[in-house]
């Protein structure tokens, strides 16, 4: 036989049921990966809330004592507006996840230093009154305080202490972060 005949053509490649069942195992490893990452997501937002909350309070008390003068953190609405105690801001809570916004109190006027915006997809339960820091030391008025933190609308991946902070501010106006609820002991 010769030698320099023309051979058929060999396909490479993946057949069309090879190419299915690779597409059918990705399906089910998508299906069942979902919840895991929608749940870390929201352990995910729950502790940027709680780190976001306890800066602004440390910077708060950090600029009671530079400026010596009252600084106070309150619940904004969508304007930067201070919110009265238990006001719903726009979508109709009234929790410190409609924002919050530090202020520097100067000859009787508040001026803005900082602003957090909505996260509605977080809860942030706590005191509904305004936190004044005073100088000179950056105490706070009033007494111990906490912020509960937990996804707004839990589901049963999320239940439990391991997906909420608590944010206790001492007197002295220390905060600090503590994973569980306010209530669980810590």
């Amino acid at each position: 036989m010769n030698r320099n005949a023309v051979r058929p053509p060999r396909y490479r490649g993946f057949t069309l049921v090879e190419t299915l069942a690779v597409i059918a195992l990705l399906a089910v490893v998508a299906v069942m990966a979902t919840p895991s990452f929608v749940s870390w997501h929201v352990r995910d937002q729950v502790d940027a809330r709680a780190k976001a909350l306890a800066s602004t309070l440390a910077y708060a008390r950090s600029e009671a004592l530079r400026r010596g003068a009252r600084v106070t953190v309150c619940r904004i609405d969508a304007a930067r507006h201070c919110l009265a105690a238990g006001q719903p801001c726009g979508n109709g809570v009234a929790d410190w996840s409609c924002g919050w916004a530090v202020l520097a109190e100067r000859g009787g006027a508040l001026s803005l230093l900082r602003a957090q915006p909505l996260l509605a997809a977080v809860s942030i339960a706590g005191t509904q009154t305004n936190l004044t820091f005073t100088p000179p030391a950056g105490q706070l008025i009033g007494t111990f305080r906490s912020f509960d933190i937990a996804p707004r609308a839990p589901s049963k991946a999320t239940q439990g202490d391991k997906w909420r902070r608590c944010i206790r501010i001492a007197a002295g106006g220390r905060a600090r972060i503590v994973e569980g609820a306010c209530g669980a002991a810590s």
